[in-house]
């Protein structure tokens, strides 16, 4: 039966080399993998949608997450809701945190 098994490895004295030292790599690796595709992309985004919050001003048309498409006439800076009209006889409140994205001047005048 021994010419199956080499004497040295059936004995347990034969280890790979590197030891600990490649686990240790790995775990590197994958932290690096992890920061690059996960945590910094979403720490990015999470910065410009603060900036896009904070630059809204009266007179900005804006795209809601629930795809309401409006005019800021009001902003609430101690209570961050702001006023959007969605048309000349149509007003809602909304929570800042809505808002998706700023559009460019004139496109409601144009839908």
């Amino acid at each position: 039966m021994s010419f199956f098994i080499t004497p040295a490895y059936a004995a347990g004295g034969a280890q790979p080399a590197g030891g600990g030292f490649e686990l240790i790599i790995m775990m590197v690796v994958f932290a690096a993998i992890f920061y690059f595709l996960i945590f910094r992309p979403q720490s990015k985004r999470a910065k410009e949608q603060r900036n896009l919050l904070s630059a809204l001003a009266k007179g900005d048309e804006v795209l809601t997450t629930g795809g309401l498409i409006g005019r800021i006439t009001k902003i609430s800076d101690d209570t961050d809701y702001l006023q959007l009209s969605l048309s000349e006889d149509t007003t809602i409140v909304i929570k800042k945190d809505f808002v998706s994205a700023v559009l460019p001047k004139g496109t409601l005048k144009s839908i």
